[in-house]
């Protein structure tokens, strides 16, 4: 069947964008419409049988095999309840300072991003678990929920992440030098919202009223810091080292992490049977459903080629002689916009067949336009009204925190990520010093 490039990609990303704006779920929609393309482009009965060979190598591609690993430590951590002992330490080390207690939050969720792969459970059970204390000592609902959400956001920054993972699966940049690329920007963003709350709540102290802090001295107030904060930081130090030094691949190097902190919960007699068989179960079902995401991803790219729908937009933009920061800025916005309504993996789905080949084809750097996307994806979890973290957030406050507290809370952290996003752009050796420096 022969049908125009601009019909075809019409089809297939209209298609696919319409579904998940209707609320279906994200690997329903694009394996509907593989269907589709597949009896249109490929040529019926041949082309469904395509489709089937697609999915069993999609679901046998060793590079996507950090993300169970990485979402596994994250669940032990939590499930063990060591992610308790993570705060309590942050807290004793942290002095007397403005929004004290939002800034707790900022450092241990930095801490957690770096044991942790999954951006939802740092901000719920930091909600679940900082949150009331907050409001109980009279902190502002908005002041309270702010860091929590963003530093969920970073966390996607920050590796292990099992959206660089994907990210770096997806779009054959280099897995290692993206989750190595994501550090630097990820810290930054940390130190900002830290240096927000403090300056906030001195220009409003009415917003976080001082509490007063039992000091502990000597000893007592390092002792959890040397024996759980330190330990289970040291799981990133081996994720991080072993991957850059070039001794095991991502997933070895997840599976290292994935060990370690397994034999840390261990060795603190905080690793049950049932424990373990709840972090295990966690796992399971979100990496199923990122595995039956990607089963639709391979073919949904190949179908857009094969239909000519790539060749044509990728020559259609780059016939219009902008320039390469135009069309990069291009790329951002409609990130930024497609962050609004859709979630993180439809959005890597929709965009990277197309963005891809236009990023190679100006030569422009692999790792700085991946830390970029991150940057972007990272926004979307944000953005009202339908970021991931707000209505994760939504669903651990108490009643008396509204959703409007929630997107009031979210907005000075969005226009910090996006001044971060510009800087990057600006000085694109931020994002790709680190990972050129150890790789």
């Amino acid at each position: 069947m022969n049908m125009s490039w601009q019909m075809a990609s019409l089809l297939l990303l209209g298609g696919s964008t319409v579904l998940l704006f209707v609320g279906m779920p994200v690997a329903i929609s694009f394996i509907a419409i593989n269907l589709i393309g597949a009896t249109l482009f490929l040529g019926g009965d041949a082309g469904l049988q395509q489709v089937a060979r697609n999915s069993v190598a999609a679901a046998i591609n060793f590079s996507l095999t950090p993300i169970p690993l990485f979402i596994l430590m994250g669940e032990v951590l939590f499930h063990t309840g060591l992610a308790l002992k993570v705060i309590d330490g942050v807290e004793r080390l942290i002095r007397q300072v403005p929004g004290r207690l939002a800034v707790v939050a900022v450092v241990a969720g930095t801490i957690f991003s770096a044991i942790s792969g999954s951006t939802i459970a740092t901000t719920a059970m930091l909600g679940s678990l900082m949150l009331p204390v907050m409001l109980s000592r009279g902190y502002n609902p908005v002041l309270a929920t702010g860091p929590i959400m963003a530093i969920g956001a970073v966390d996607m920054l920050i590796p292990p992440s099992a959206l660089t993972v994907l990210l770096g699966s997806l779009s054959g940049i280099s897995i290692s030098k993206l989750l190595i690329g994501g550090v630097v920007p990820g810290l930054i963003l940390s130190a900002a919202f830290v240096g927000y709350i403090v300056v906030r709540v001195l220009t409003r102290p009415d917003l976080a009223p001082p509490t007063p802090i039992e000091s502990k001295t000597g000893w007592a107030r390092y002792e959890l810091l040397f024996l759980y904060v330190a330990p289970l930081a040291s799981i990133f130090v081996v994720v991080i080292g072993a991957m850059s030094a070039g001794i095991a691949t991502p997933t070895e190097s997840a599976a290292l992490g994935a060990l370690a902190t397994m034999a840390l919960a261990a060795g603190y007699r905080a690793l049950s049977l049932e424990n373990l068989m709840r972090a295990l179960r966690g796992t399971v079902a979100i990496s199923g459903m990122i595995l039956f995401i990607i089963l639709g991803a391979i073919t949904f790219s190949q179908i857009l080629s094969f239909s000519g729908a790539t060749q044509g937009i990728v020559t259609a933009i780059l016939g219009q002689g902008l320039s390469t920061l135009a069309i990069l800025a291009g790329m951002m916005l409609l990130l930024i916009f497609l962050g609004i309504f859709v979630d993180q993996v439809s959005m890597m789905l929709i965009t990277l067949p197309v963005f891809m080949p236009i990023v190679q084809r100006l030569e422009i750097d692999l790792i700085w336009f991946g830390v970029l996307y991150l940057i972007c994806m990272q926004l979307g979890l944000l953005l009202p009204p339908h970021g991931l973290l707000l209505m994760t957030m939504k669903g651990v406050a108490p009643p008396q925190v509204t959703m409007a507290h929630i997107f009031q809370a979210v907005v000075p952290y969005i226009a910090m990520s996006i001044i971060l996003l510009l800087i990057i752009i600006a000085f694109p050796a931020i994002a790709t010093w680190l990972p050129n420096l150890l790789g």
